[in-house]
């Protein structure tokens, strides 16, 4: 594990920073983004001092093309490698069909979709060199199943599954191994938004009865960043309480 690098997006919260702590304790060196790099002064508080002060953190917004290139340049630049990658950054705005602004549908397939296939994409170039490396996209139950209200959403965690398939079978012959997990009713800022009744609404489809955990979805992150999967790709791996049965 010495040396290993683990680049996981939008870490300043929720599953991407349960992620960023998990493989931290893992003993990957952390590369960090988030859309402003002050968000993540608490996540690397909480870091042991050998992996935060070591710690690559770069701002940009999700959307911008260009910053997504110049991250990967300083992923080389300073280590020379990359391992993982956990495609977790992500928006949801919810909104019924007639509502939906072409502002917010651009937005989130542009951030939930299309920066994650471009990260995949920067990252396979590093990963090709050592021939290894596990890319961890965060899709979503809705993804899978569709629900109300959250169309684009939908599509773009649909959209992620796919692009996880067709991306393991290209990588596969690099040992480049490309999963994809689908969280489902998480106690994150994101599901926090929902008004009260739609949440008793979507904890009563949990078969389970709780909501799950960001500590839940970074273990299974963590285990198929590691060699302990290292014959599993191209999955599509749910984690919801029951939700989906």
């Amino acid at each position: 594990m010495q040396e290993r690098v683990a680049f996981v997006t939008g870490a300043s919260r929720g599953i991407g920073a349960a992620c960023a702590t998990a493989l931290a304790q893992d003993g990957y060196r952390l590369v960090l983004h988030a859309s402003r790099r002050e968000s993540l002064d608490t996540l690397l508080a909480s870091l042991p001092p050998e992996i935060g002060d070591a710690a690559l953190v770069i701002a940009y917004d999700m959307a911008d093309t260009e910053s997504i290139g110049k991250a990967f340049q300083e992923v080389f630049k300073q280590f020379r490698r990359l391992d993982v990658l956990v495609n977790n950054a992500g928006v949801m705005e919810p909104a019924k069909l007639g509502m939906i602004s072409h502002q917010a549908l651009s937005r989130t397939l542009d951030v939930n979709l299309a920066a994650a296939i471009l990260h995949t994409q920067g990252a396979a170039k590093l990963m090709s060199r050592a021939g290894r490396g596990a890319i961890v996209n965060m899709s979503s139950i809705v993804g899978r199943f569709g629900f109300e209200g959250q169309v684009p959403y939908s599509a773009a965690k649909a959209g992620l599954i796919g692009a996880t398939l067709a991306a393991a079978k290209e990588l596969a012959a690099h040992q480049i191994r490309v999963n994809a997990v689908a969280p489902g009713y998480i106690d994150t800022d994101l599901n926090r938004q929902h008004q009260e009744d739609v949440h008793r609404q979507n904890l009563a489809r949990v078969r389970m009865g709780r909501m799950g955990t960001a500590d839940e979805v970074a273990d299974l992150v963590r285990f198929l960043a590691s060699d302990r999967a290292s014959y599993i790709t191209g999955q599509v791996i749910g984690i919801d309480g029951g939700m989906s049965l």
